[in-house]
């Protein structure tokens, strides 16, 4: 063979192993879904096809067929990828600070230092880049859903007060109900799909009755975002619950399904899992001031964090607070007020800025921390215990409310990111 065969020869054998490796690449890891200037990637839908699978067995949820299983997980990385996409869009980041304490913060909930959390994922088969990474997409898009549907959801004085007035009729009723629901959904205005999905949840509702798993059929049927949860809607006081359910729930036994419920284009089907009652609770109400500091186009998250830090040590050095908060904080309103919130009640601020506030020394300024407003410091002035009065109450009355109407909201506008997305699967 002469140099000129023998180089052809290299040529086609080094081409062949070439293809035979790009083809073994293609055929571990392809393209399952195209999501507008994303895709979703066959090793993304195994790893949290199984994530999902090892959760319901470890919940003790019977398993949907692989197929369901495998459509469901793939619904929910599209619309991941839609979130992500358009919180990039709009400059959305989490710091690595932020991430880093909500990291220690994972492995404390888990009774373990971050070193001992690190490696017990290391025993479960994952990486805490792998974890972290994860975290944080789940951090943006939660961010990016309160930014979106916050500003869709209004609560009225008037509805505060019809709704303190109708929880005073029923004499406030402290019973919490841990509630499952199945979301069915057709195309508005078709009569015969109409027919056909409440037959379906009527066939569900009698497939619980002889005995069925109410998560079982939530995972492998429901359109719900809550679906792979097993339909889990946790626990809920009376005045908690949606406002379709709250006429039914109360009357439910325990592990009994309702009557299918018809809303528009929707039916839905809510299973009473369990009930436990209550006892009024005297709360330890913080006297707050704060400052806030927001990231803008001019402002990144450095410049942000770097400010708050000078403004803590200009208090510290003897600056008043006040004038300091009516200078700089981007709180209109409570930086008008020299950073004053009032009595501020547990629950009734976000979770990053309650944790800080309930460790506070009074009267020291707490170190800089981030929140998903921007950076804060604050100052706990006094604190008192408090009998849970009128004010107190149309406070959680207005946080009901708004959660309520958020949730309904987070459904309406997931479906519409979902139907205006170009989404081309390719399974």
């Amino acid at each position: 063979m002469n140099k000129s065969s023998m180089r052809i020869f290299w040529i086609l054998l080094l081409t062949a192993i070439w293809q035979a490796a790009v083809a073994e690449v293609r055929q571990l890891d392809r393209i399952v879904a195209i999501v507008d200037d994303d895709i979703v990637l066959q090793s993304e839908l195994a790893l949290r096809s199984a994530q999902i699978r090892d959760r319901l067995l470890a919940q003790q949820t019977p398993l949907p067929s692989p197929e369901v299983l495998r459509q469901k997980t793939l619904d929910q990385l599209v619309l991941e990828s839609i979130q992500l996409q358009f919180a990039d869009r709009v400059g959305l980041r989490i710091s690595d600070t932020e991430l880093n304490q909500t990291m220690q913060s994972v492995a404390r909930q888990n009774g373990m230092n971050l070193e001992q959390f690190q490696v017990q994922l290391g025993n479960d088969g994952l990486t805490y880049d792998m974890v972290r990474d994860q975290v944080r997409r789940e951090m943006i898009i939660t961010r990016y859903q309160q930014r979106m549907v916050d500003s869709r959801v209004r609560v009225t004085q008037k509805e505060v007060e019809d709704f303190l007035q109708t929880a005073a009729a029923k004499g406030s009723s402290k019973t919490e109900y841990r509630i499952s629901h199945i979301l069915l959904t057709y195309p508005e205005g078709d009569e015969a799909a109409a027919l056909a999905t409440r037959e379906k949840a009527e066939r569900l509702a009698q497939e619980v009755l002889d005995g069925g798993s109410f998560a079982e059929l939530a995972v492998t049927n429901s359109e719900a975002s809550t679906a792979l949860e097993g339909g889990d809607l946790g626990w809920r006081g009376t005045e908690e619950l949606p406002t379709l359910f709250a006429p039914v729930v109360p009357k439910l036994s325990k592990g009994e399904v309702a009557a299918p419920i018809v809303t528009g284009s929707a039916v839905h089907l809510v299973s009473l899992a369990d009930v436990r009652g209550g006892s009024s609770k005297i709360v330890e109400q913080s006297l707050t001031r704060h400052i806030l500091i927001q990231l803008n186009e001019l402002r990144d998250e450095y410049a942000a964090r770097d400010l708050i830090k000078e403004i803590r040590d200009r208090a510290i050095a003897g600056e008043s607070f006040a004038e300091l908060a009516r200078a700089y904080s981007d709180d209109a309103i409570s930086g008008s007020a020299g950073g004053d919130l009032g009595w501020v009640n547990p629950g009734q601020m976000v979770q990053e800025f309650e944790a800080v506030m309930s460790q506070a020394p009074v009267n020291e300024i707490s170190e800089p921390f981030r929140s998903q407003f921007g950076w804060h410091i604050l100052e706990v002035l006094d604190r008192r215990k408090q009998d849970i009065g009128d004010q107190v109450q149309a406070s959680q009355a207005r946080q009901i409310i708004h959660r309520r109407k958020y949730e309904e909201e987070l459904q309406n506008w997931l479906g519409e990111i979902r139907d205006e997305a170009y989404v081309e699967l390719k399974i």
